[in-house]
């Protein structure tokens, strides 16, 4: 619990769905197209679907508030990206698509600065 002189901490969830909305927006600026947010199944939960031309994206988004220990892009270490890789091949079992797929990262650093990791991790 907090005291009376200190800010309350926002709920992390509302937190990362700002942050989530964040990276969308930029993504959108940059001419993807929104599919899906938050598809989640039993191996986790992919942030954000998206089209970019003739590709299927699967984003995860990041947000830490120092590099401290290696930053926003640095967390999406090997285990994640397998949960990422099974989720998306639930995705993909449940939306079947003929277009080619990759996984992007958009790590979103302490000032809302933002770094797009395109193809950061393959199958």
């Amino acid at each position: 619990m907090s005291s009376p002189d200190q800010p309350r901490q926002p709920d992390r969830r509302i937190f990362g769905q700002q942050k989530e909305l964040l990276a969308e927006s930029f993504l959108l600026a940059q001419g993807l197209v929104l599919i899906a947010r938050n598809h989640r199944c039993r191996f986790g939960e992919i942030d954000l679907v998206m089209r970019d031309a003739a590709v299927l994206v699967f984003v995860e988004v990041r947000y830490r508030r120092s590099a401290q220990f290696g930053g926003a892009a640095a967390s999406v270490d090997t285990h994640k990206q397998q949960r990422l890789i099974q989720a998306a091949r639930d995705y993909l079992m449940r939306h079947p698509t003929s277009l080619a797929c990759r996984f992007d990262v958009v790590a979103i650093g302490p000032k809302d600065e933002i770094q797009w990791i395109k193809q950061a991790f393959s199958l």
